[in-house]
């Protein structure tokens, strides 16, 4: 493989990429270097004049994160250096970068993992099919047919592929559907996250790279949202030069390439991986130098804007009067024809699966708190309780949990709306309304942690179960108010990236020809922040505002998708709830002294040292060292619990992990020999019994061994000493009906069975004894029936003080049960003359 990268990247064509580069970067330099001291300027703007938009009633944890890390678990990957399968150990942290280690024992020894991913701009698949439609893109001639020969010989029916247009594909698979499915929720996770690269804590930098990145792409004639916008700024910027230079190489070396199609297309996708990491190794050194210079140079440019704001705002509205004049005639008429008659579809498209996504936020929420609350009311105990909360904690960044609002979202369907207003994809709008309904959910969870531990602490524990519920209610009305509002918030952006582009670029060739003029107007002092191209967009962006905003409104005003009014403020409705933003996370373990797993003092504590460990968000369940339904992740969690594997990195410990015994049976290597089983039970027969299983003697385990006294009646009429009781339970009973019998229940049945028995014995001992009472008294043979009565007397005694047969060899062992037994079994260990019941 590395010939082929290297035969087609020569040194001459990898000073034509280094050239490419500097290129891309250098003209961006400029635009990047205009649009940062206007970001200044309306950050120092918004300071003065205010308008922050309405105040969250949630309150907002800082970094909900600290202290966890997300995914562990083992998996099968394809390596294309010697084309084989391996079994990797893949442990994801709180970054959501995939690491890829050896196996558990690298990952616990500190070693570097064997490959690193950032998923940003990847999509996770999860059939051939997918990747193959892909693929055949990817060179020009080539369509790739899923009826021919496989790209790849998977081991299973199961794959998972991590595709990129530019970097390297990786390649999965797992055992089940099942496992494929949960897989498949935490590799979108990753990208998720990992696409949300810009951070909103930097209100210059951030405002000025996305205004930068899209006037550079406008001079080039690209309109509208750009699906690559993904990652942190220097990906985005590799992805900006491989989105001209990719082409140009295909054409260059796609027709070089020798062999089949498949070779040549993973050839091809080598060597485009090859050329990313050239080029992203560049953008990323070269933006931090950009950010360092801009800030040198504008270092004191916001205490001279604050003494001057008055006349620059004043001077930037006369000349957007100015511009108003000369296109506005022009706006209004693009405004009537195309744009206007659409907005209302564009916004039903939007909100439908939009406000389904959100009211899933908010039933899964509910869902969890009631399990809490079903823990109160069942007596489960403050331990059970404490683990529960600790659960809850991290419910929003579970994503098998959460999948169920995303998919909501991915529903949205913006057909016969893309070609005309140029969306290439909604990919754009899914992901950002998936990012806004993680914060709700973890927004709701949050205040619920606070109100709760606020109510316990003036209040006490007495009352558990209606303190929950009163925190419940108070976050579903503060929850219903934002997120109304964030939804509201999320229309207006979108509407706008999907209408300002569309009329930009249909205004550009008699609108931006006559612009320059207007720079005449601006002072020197102001012309580097106050930007004819950037008054020309707002005059556009102002001129559709108000359309969007009346549309939003009348959906709000019909009630339609639980948006509330915009007339409905609730301002300071909980004055005292947001100074409990300061105070530290509530720390549920140690409240309701159920210590974590691992041992660990606090699982959320930040720099834990070599030796500390973090809780886990999404558990897995994996058996090195065993074929592929083990090697892979047993079990994640679903809907109905968030388990957490010992607060482990691995989340896994191969003593507490209880495999099937039809598992088992399926590799022998694992079962244990039975021959002291069979000794044992030579020894101490035993009668196996078939009773009923009540649900509330139930509990979780396989088996229980209970010490007894009391006799039971064998077949052949003699009593038999009972000395011990296992009830035994199988697999299929605990999982469908989750029920078990006591051996305590077990013999009050049996014992309860001989009552009846001998009741009915008794009874009819006492007719009989009536009858020849009465024949006694008539005279008939009353010496004969006296001697009969004195013979049945003394045997009666003779029967009642008769001893009981004994065994009473005390021994731990209870006696053996088939793996293969599928009944719900009571052994109970008799005398040597014991036979089935």
């Amino acid at each position: 493989m590395g010939n082929v990268v290297s035969s087609h990247l020569n040194e001459s064509r990898r000073k034509m990429i280094e050239a490419r580069t500097t290129d891309v970067l250098e003209k961006f330099h400029e635009v990047f270097k205009k649009q940062y001291p206007v970001a200044i300027f309306n950050v120092v703007r918004l300071e003065l004049e205010g308008g922050g938009g309405t105040q969250s009633q949630l309150l907002h944890r800082k970094d909900p994160l600290a202290g966890h890390t997300i995914f562990s678990g083992s998996l099968f990957q394809y390596l294309e250096e010697n084309r084989k399968w391996r079994s990797r150990f893949v442990f994801v942290p709180n970054t959501y970068t995939i690491e890829l280690f050896e196996g558990k024992a690298a990952h616990e020894q500190r070693l570097q993992p064997k490959l690193s991913i950032n998923c940003a701009g990847y999509k996770a698949l999860t059939s051939m099919e997918e990747y193959l439609e892909l693929m055949s893109s990817s060179l020009p001639g080539l369509k790739a047919k899923a009826s021919g020969v496989p790209v790849i010989k998977y081991p299973t029916q199961f794959p998972l592929i991590l595709w990129h247009p530019y970097a390297r594909h990786h390649y999965f698979c797992v055992g089940t559907e099942k496992e494929q499915k949960k897989w498949h929720a935490v590799l979108q996770d990753c990208i998720r996250h990992s696409n949300n690269g810009l951070s909103e804590e930097k209100s210059v930098e951030t405002p000025a790279f996305v205004d930068s990145i899209r006037r550079y792409r406008q001079a080039k004639g690209h309109y509208g949202t750009w699906v690559m916008m993904c990652g942190t700024p220097g990906q985005i910027l590799a992805n900006l030069v491989m989105e001209t230079l990719h082409p140009e190489l295909r054409d260059a070396i796609g027709p070089r390439l020798r062999g089949k199609m498949e070779q040549r297309q993973r050839n091809w996708m080598l060597i485009s991986d090859a050329v990313y990491k050239q080029v992203l190794f560049r953008t990323s050194n070269d933006f931090k130098s950009m950010v360092d210079n801009c800030e040198l140079e504008n270092n004191t440019l916001a205490v001279k804007l604050r003494g001057h704001m008055d006349m620059l705002i004043t001077s930037k509205e006369h000349i957007v009067g100015k511009i108003k004049a000369h296109v506005m005639p022009k706006v209004e008429q693009l405004l009537r024809t195309n744009v206007q008659p659409y907005i209302s579809s564009i916004l039903e498209a939007l909100m439908e699966p939009t406000s389904r996504g959100f009211s899933e936020v908010r039933d899964v929420f509910v869902k969890e708190v009631v399990e809490v609350n079903k823990n109160s009311l069942n007596g489960g105990g403050k331990e059970k309780l404490g683990e529960q909360l600790e659960r809850l904690y991290m419910l929003a960044f579970h994503p098998v949990k959460m999948q169920s609002c995303y998919e909501q979202m991915e529903k949205l369907n913006l057909e016969g709306l893309q070609q005309r207003f140029d969306v290439p994809s909604p990919s754009v709008f899914v992901s950002r309304a998936q990012i806004l309904m993680r914060e709700q959910m973890d927004n709701a969870v949050y205040t619920f942690e606070q109100l709760l531990h606020q109510s316990l602490e003036s209040q006490g524990e007495g009352d558990l179960c209606k303190s929950i519920e009163k925190c419940q209610e108070r976050v579903l009305k503060k929850y219903d108010y934002d997120s109304s509002t964030v939804r509201k918030k999320f229309f207006r952006e979108a509407l706008l990236q999907i209408i300002i582009p569309y009329m930009l670029r249909e205004l550009a060739p008699s609108c931006t020809e006559g612009l320059h003029r207007f720079q005449d107007l601006i002072f020197q002092d102001s012309s580097h922040v106050l930007l004819v191209e950037n008054m020309y967009e707002d005059v556009v962006l102002q001129s559709v505002c108000k359309d969007i905003l009346m549309a939003v409104k009348e959906a709000a005003v019909q009630r339609r998708h639980n948006l509330y009014r915009d007339s409905i403020i609730l301002t300071n409705s909980d004055p005292n709830l947001h100074l409990l933003e300061e105070t530290p996370p509530v720390d549920w373990g140690s409240k309701f002294g159920a210590d974590d797993p691992d041992g660990s003092v606090d699982s959320r504590a930040e720099g834990k040292g070599l030796k500390g460990r973090r809780r886990q968000v999404v558990s897995m369940i994996q058996l090195e060292g065993l074929p592929i339904s083990y090697e892979s992740c047993q079990e994640v969690p679903g809907v109905d619990l968030i388990p957490e594997e010992d607060g482990e990195v691995s989340g896994y410990n191969e003593e507490d992990t209880d495999v099937d015994e039809e598992e088992l049976g399926q590799y022998p290597s694992l079962k244990s020999p039975d021959s002291v089983y069979e000794i044992r039970d030579l020894i101490n027969p035993v009668v196996e019994v078939i009773l009923p299983v009540h649900e509330e003697n139930l509990e979780d385990g396989a088996s229980e061994t209970e010490s007894t006294d009391g006799t039971i009646t064998t077949e052949d009429g003699l009593p038999e000493k009972v000395t011990h009781v296992t009830a035994v339970v199988d697999d299929g009973a605990k999982k469908s009906s989750r029920e078990k019998s006591s051996p305590r229940s077990i013999m009050d049945e049996l014992v309860g069975s001989r009552k009846q028995e001998r009741k009915l014995e008794e009874e009819a001992a006492i007719q009989e004894a009536i009858e020849e009472m009465e024949l006694a008294v008539q005279g008939e043979d009353e010496d004969k029936d006296s001697e009969q009565t004195a013979e049945a007397s003394t045997a009666e005694s003779d029967s009642e003080s008769q001893p009981l047969a004994t065994d009473c060899s005390s021994r731990n062992d209870s006696g053996f049960q088939s793996p293969t037994n599928e009944r719900v079994a009571g052994l109970i260990a008799n005398g040597p003359t014991g036979e089935d019941k």
